[in-house]
């Protein structure tokens, strides 16, 4: 009973997939881990990938969709010299768990362009 407790504190579930434990993480802040499985790591060759730290939902995109469908060249430039990176970035918040400061954001963006 002891060891399965000790395994249990040393793998947590893949932050990406949900079905893999893995005793790979990364702390993003104090006592909050975020465990990523090697196969997930493996996607990071092709996708970019970000993690929520709300809500911990995933989101994958192809490398070169997204190079692609971005407009802002300062930040295209940057996803351009990190396409040959295996990079899984945290977001604050997303769309799913708050929808409502996402659409603040872009009002801001929108309103600081039309001045």
């Amino acid at each position: 009973m002891r060891k399965e407790q000790q395994i249990k504190n040393t793998l947590g579930l893949c932050a990406i997939c949900n079905n893999v434990h893995t005793s790979n993480y990364v702390e993003v802040e104090r006592d909050s881990m975020v465990y990523v499985c090697s196969g997930c790591v493996e996607k990071a060759i092709d996708n970019f990938i970000w993690i929520c730290l709300s809500c911990g939902k995933s989101f994958i995109k192809p490398k070169q969709l997204v190079i692609h469908r971005v407009k802002d060249l300062e930040l295209k430039r940057a996803y351009m010299l990190c396409q040959d990176l295996l990079i899984i970035q945290g977001i604050e918040s997303c769309i799913s768990c708050h929808p409502e400061r996402i659409v603040e954001y872009m009002e801001t963006l929108i309103s600081s362009v039309e001045c």
